[in-house]
């Protein structure tokens, strides 16, 4: 029988002199942790994310939820919609809120995974090049990696994989050229029948069920290698 996962505890990670909240879950004994870089308008309350976080935490696998604006950007961007393809900032949220998850956490040291959606992806995927061996693994869902441009993609260095659905075929042209730029140890898989949110039957679990077996497979091997 398994144990009960934990209910997520509610954090405020600093950023300037504002902070971005986030739902954390942390699993006794277990050091992988994923970082969620949530993308166009979307914030940690996202039902797709929340659903891919649980079969993480079926696969023994820690989640971070959280929000890359602040309570304030959100609210400005409801209106003018200008934060949320603001790929700097995005990345630049994601790498603080990895320097907190780094030295503030109790327990062991995490083992840092990201698994971006939408425009996040291109905020992971430029966050994972710069940051190198502190970060083990990524996972992008109909994410947008040519946003993150050819010199990131070609600087990064951790395991990465592209999940894209099948009927979002413009997304999938774009992540097939990412792909080719990238040098590291990389994989693309294509869920038959999904459109761009995964809606489908089924294809979000299915998608869910890739990435949790990604992050299992080299968040440990980073953990044994570091």
């Amino acid at each position: 029988m398994t144990s009960p996962v934990p209910l997520p505890t509610e954090v405020r990670i600093p950023t300037g002199t504002d902070h971005l909240l986030g739902d954390l879950v942390q699993l006794p004994g277990k050091a992988a942790l994923v970082l969620f870089a949530n993308g166009s308008g979307s914030g940690r309350h996202s039902a797709r994310n929340r659903l891919v976080a649980s079969r993480l935490h079926e696969a023994g696998i820690a989640t971070l939820l959280f929000d890359l604006l602040t309570p304030a950007e959100q609210a400005d961007d409801v209106h003018s919609g200008r934060h949320r393809f603001d790929i700097a900032l995005l990345t630049r949220r994601l790498e603080e809120a990895t320097q907190w998850a780094l030295h503030t956490l109790d327990g062991p040291r995490p083992v840092i995974g990201y698994f971006g959606a939408s425009t996040g992806s291109a905020a992971a995927l430029i966050a994972a090049a710069r940051l190198g061996d502190r970060v083990g693994a990524v996972v992008s869902r109909g994410g947008r990696p040519d946003l993150a441009g050819p010199a990131a993609l070609q600087a990064l260095t951790a395991p990465t994989l592209l999940i894209v659905g099948e009927a979002d075929r413009e997304v999938v042209q774009l992540n097939s050229a990412a792909i080719g730029h990238m040098r590291c140890h990389r994989s693309m898989t294509v869920i038959p029948r999904a459109g761009h949110l995964f809606e489908e039957p089924g294809t979000l679990q299915l998608a869910a069920g890739h990435a949790a077996a990604w992050f299992s497979r080299h968040l440990a091997w980073a953990e044994e290698h570091t």
